[in-house]
């Protein structure tokens, strides 16, 4: 990114991570949020996710450093010549799903999700849901503990957990996966284009309660979830070069 000298610095609450932000706002300063350059990012990938979320209106790129335990968003963690690893950064543009959902009490309830918007049960008993696709019903039933849909960006978390697949950064689609799918046993989810608009509706919810989860924002008791891609809304992720999401998303895949 050339000529980023003005840096916000932000930090998670653990110790590693305000140490330094008290040694790199010491020595690089500390700019006015509004009128930065580029937001810098110290904690792990959970606090990545929060300043994505919390800075989205400001249009301004983010660098992360790891100061966490996981750090797939995250750059490695140097105090030295930042001036110059930010002028190098390459930058990775990515859109946040969008989640509506409404609980048994007619509640709705809104959020965003870079990663992914997860489905899971949350009672003894398997989770039946029903999903349609661009408001065409796709599987009348399907039973489980769970379901997710991710981007490219999210699909090396959770929604590879569930053994969905990753997908390349620029590829212009989404990962519907199953959570431990009981009946169709077999199914393995589905790659969807990214502009689909995809419905989960919780079949007898009373007796199969189910809670849906917006990158660890979770809403309890869902009826229906609709989730959509948000084309309007941009995250600028800066990377050091040969060390972008592409690379990491291939690297993931041969490890």
């Amino acid at each position: 990114m050339p000529g980023a000298t003005s840096i916000t610095f932000r930090a998670s609450e653990t110790e590693t991570a305000q140490s330094a932000l008290a040694r790199l706002t010491a020595r690089y300063g500390q700019a006015d949020p509004d009128r930065a350059d580029v937001i810098v990012a110290l904690g792990g990938d959970g606090f990545m996710l929060e300043t994505l979320n919390a800075t989205m209106d400001r249009d301004t790129p983010v660098y992360g450093m790891n100061c966490g335990t996981i750090g797939f968003l995250m750059n490695e963690f140097d105090e030295d010549g930042l001036i110059e690893r930010l002028s190098a950064a390459e930058e990775a543009v990515i859109n946040p799903l969008a989640m509506r959902a409404v609980t048994t009490d007619g509640t709705v309830h809104e959020g965003l999700a870079i990663n992914e918007v997860s489905l899971l049960r949350a009672g003894p008993q398997a989770a039946k849901l029903r999903i349609s696709v661009d408001g065409r019903v796709r599987m009348e039933e399907l039973v489980c503990d769970g379901a997710l849909l991710s981007t490219p960006a999210g699909s090396t978390a959770y929604n590879y957990s569930a053994h969905g697949p990753i997908l390349p950064i620029g590829s212009g689609v989404l990962a519907l996966t199953a959570v431990a799918a009981f009946r169709p046993r077999r199914w393995r989810g589905a790659i969807l284009p990214k502009a689909a608009h995809v419905k989960f509706e919780v079949l007898n919810p009373a007796k199969r309660p189910v809670m849906a989860d917006a990158d660890g924002r979770p809403v309890r008791d869902v009826e229906t979830v609709e989730i959509r891609s948000e084309p309007e809304i941009r995250h600028r992720i800066l990377f050091d070069p040969g060390h972008g999401l592409e690379e990491r998303l291939i690297r993931e895949q041969f490890a």
